[in-house]
């Protein structure tokens, strides 16, 4: 389930730790942009987990975490606050992808 980003701060790029950034076709379907975001964190690292994704186009995120702060969006505070220490960017933001490291 995802909810519409809308309802918590909108994303900015100094909000994310070291994003790593991919480039790939616009408007990508979101499996694409999971599975390329995906593939790109094992390149990094052997074992990882995702913790949380936004999809700008669509305005959606998950997990579906209401806001807690006024500094950052909800699933990513979630992401950050359970280890989260990979961030990948698709497109300037168009998706990103928190994983943690296992």
């Amino acid at each position: 389930m995802a909810l519409r980003a809308s309802s918590c701060p909108p994303l900015q790029r100094d909000m994310l730790p070291s994003p790593v950034d991919v480039a790939a076709p616009p408007r990508l379907p979101r499996p694409e942009a999971t599975r390329l975001a995906t593939h790109k964190a094992h390149t990094m690292h052997a074992e990882v987990i995702l913790l949380a994704w936004f999809d700008r186009n669509a305005e959606e995120f998950s997990p579906p975490i209401p806001c807690c702060r006024e500094d950052k969006p909800g699933w990513l505070t979630y992401a950050l606050s359970r280890g989260a220490d990979l961030i990948i960017s698709i497109n300037g933001e168009e998706y990103v992808f928190a994983f943690k490291k296992l």
